[in-house]
């Protein structure tokens, strides 16, 4: 067994163990939760009132269902490897209108066999390494529609070791001081060993490297942040 399919089995079995508590834990160990999510989920801008829109990553269906209450009539389509957090989704999206498909599956080698108006995700893509992500991004671009875009919301590594070191401390004081119980305070943190974390501007360089001319950091508040690319029409 490689590393990568170590890395890959490990993290699969974390968030299947966490499925039924991964939702209301997010409020406390992201610092500024609503903003976070909210701008990923603002970012997703058509006039259209039913875009197709690909979630990598997308465990509980929880940046989806912030997408969904803008774009009820959305088509939707979630990968993720864990069964038990699509299963969460499954649930989430039971009275959606629109039509909702869920795939578990990984969604780096996954193929779509169709182009989507937005591809987005939370939270999943910094598990990958680093020529993955590159790969990913490149991937990306060609499931997008003309005019689509990628939104990301995600963690970054700092620019330096001292960044990297102090934004672990700035989230580790503000999750101690979020009222979570310890014990799932010591989980998150066995979760992010498994964390492949690439700096703001690596990403950035990768997103354009894709394709992506018109791309960007549009929020970050130190280890978390927000990336928008538009494919050009």
């Amino acid at each position: 067994m490689t590393d990568e399919s170590f890395t890959y089995e490990r993290v699969k079995k974390i968030f299947d163990a966490g499925a039924d508590q991964y939702d209301w834990q997010r409020r406390s160990l992201i610092p500024d939760f609503d903003q976070f999510y909210g701008i990923a989920a603002s970012l997703v801008r058509t006039e259209q009132a039913a875009p197709s829109i690909l979630d990598l990553g997308a465990g509980t269906g929880l940046l989806t269902s912030f997408i969904a209450a803008a774009y009820p009539h959305a088509k939707l389509t979630l990968i993720d490897f864990s069964e038990k957090m699509l299963a969460r989704a499954r649930e989430r999206f039971s009275r959606h209108p629109g039509e909702v498909r869920c795939i578990a599956g990984d969604y780096a080698a996954y193929a779509f066999g169709e182009t989507f108006d937005f591809v987005v995700s939370a939270l999943s893509i910094h598990h990958l390494e680093d020529a993955d992500k590159r790969k990913l991004f490149k991937t990306v671009y060609g499931l997008l529609n003309g005019g689509g875009a990628f939104v990301n919301a995600d963690q970054a590594a700092g620019e330096t070791p001292f960044f990297e070191a102090f934004n672990m401390r700035q989230w580790e004081r503000e999750v101690a001081a979020s009222g979570l119980p310890p014990e799932r305070i010591e989980e998150s943190k066995e979760r992010r060993k498994q964390d492949r974390n690439a700096t703001v501007a690596d990403q950035l360089g990768w997103l354009r490297e894709a394709g992506f001319a018109e791309a960007d950091c549009v929020y970050k508040r130190y280890g978390f942040a927000v990336f928008y690319a538009i494919k050009p029409k």
